[in-house]
């Protein structure tokens, strides 16, 4: 339910309806507009008649049914685009925000000599995997917090916010005392505690999209975070699997430009894990900032061929470089810039 308040409504007012929700266990949460304060009503059980009560309150103009049953992170809730800021790198609006680093973090020579380039190239944030979730328990898994340290160095030269995983709900105090964002992965999208006790960090969260999920139980995760009164969520739209097997995951732009109808937040696509092939990447991810994502995150590595995780998907950092330029041609031609 929405409550909208009427222009010039007093704090006073606003407190009158917040205690009423109180009273049935339910929870208001505001969002000043430039032309309107709403007050969105989220709870287990709305009672049928609360909706003509609150009607009656002074101060209130009218109450709505969100149709949606992710309410927060709803358009119908909040119409205009939610800007996440990072460390002054604002995620949404009028930027195209491009995110690359490497899968995984492994020596302090491979994720500095990363930063320096991509930085230098023109992206605005570093990404890079201290805690890795590997299907084989054979394979790397990550550094830990070693490799966290390294990616605060490479922060400390660069100016680069940090952008990396975290894995479990023990793991979110840890990680977030160097990350600037705490992703979720896809394998975590509907590991519900885990949401709710990053969402208490109040610290921008990267949502990615699960393996399988469908657009509505994606949103539905991100709700989770946003109802622990943390509105920094950043979603990912990071390819899912279909019976396609001609590349690691199919690259869904159709969830691109409906999520960015339905959701207030900002959307990003990952065309790295989309694809699985690099050779995929710069068309993939041309064609997500075309459909309407809000930026890309992208894998770099200086020696692909070497890498310990995911090397297939990986650019070099020469054909990084040489994919900046035209992800900003492409913004531009839409009004943003990178």
């Amino acid at each position: 339910m929405i409550v909208v308040m009427q222009t010039g409504s007093t704090q006073e007012q606003i407190e009158s309806v917040l205690e009423r929700l109180a009273e049935y266990d339910l929870r208001g949460h505001m969002v000043y507009g430039a032309e309107r304060t709403v007050i969105g009503v989220v709870g287990a059980a709305i009672p049928p008649t609360l909706k003509e009560e609150l009607e009656h309150f002074t101060g209130v103009k009218e109450t709505l049914r969100i149709t949606q049953p992710y309410k927060l992170v709803s358009r119908e809730l909040r119409p205009m685009d939610t800007i996440v800021d990072v460390r002054g790198v604002k995620v949404g609006g009028e930027r195209c925000v491009v995110i690359a680093g490497p899968c995984s973090v492994e020596t302090e020579e491979q994720i500095m000599a990363t930063a320096r380039a991509v930085r230098e190239a023109g992206a605005s944030m570093l990404r890079g995997g201290a805690f890795k979730p590997r299907s084989s328990p054979y394979t790397f898994r990550g550094l830990g917090e070693l490799g966290l340290k390294l990616l605060a160095q490479a922060r400390d030269e660069t100016g680069l916010p940090i952008v990396t995983e975290v894995m479990t709900i023990n793991d979110v105090d840890l990680v977030a005392r160097y990350a600037d964002v705490l992703q979720i992965g896809a394998r975590n999208m509907q590991n519900y505690q885990l949401l709710e006790e990053v969402g208490r960090t109040g610290m921008p969260v990267l949502l990615k999209r699960g393996l399988s999920a469908t657009i509505e139980e994606w949103l539905l995760s991100a709700e989770y975070v946003t109802a622990q009164g943390n509105p920094n969520v950043i979603l990912c739209e990071r390819g899912i699997r279909t019976f396609e097997t001609a590349t690691r995951n199919t690259m869904d732009l159709n969830a691109v430009a409906l999520a960015k109808r339905r959701t207030h937040l900002p959307v990003i696509a990952d065309p790295s894990h989309g694809t699985g092939k690099w050779y995929l990447v710069p068309p993939l991810a041309l064609a997500s900032i075309a459909a309407g994502a809000d930026g890309i995150i992208i894998e770099a590595h200086p020696d692909p061929d070497r890498a310990r995780s995911d090397g297939g998907q990986s650019l070099s950092l020469e054909n990084f470089a040489k994919l900046m330029p035209q992800v900003a041609a492409v913004a531009a031609a839409l009004g943003k810039r990178i």
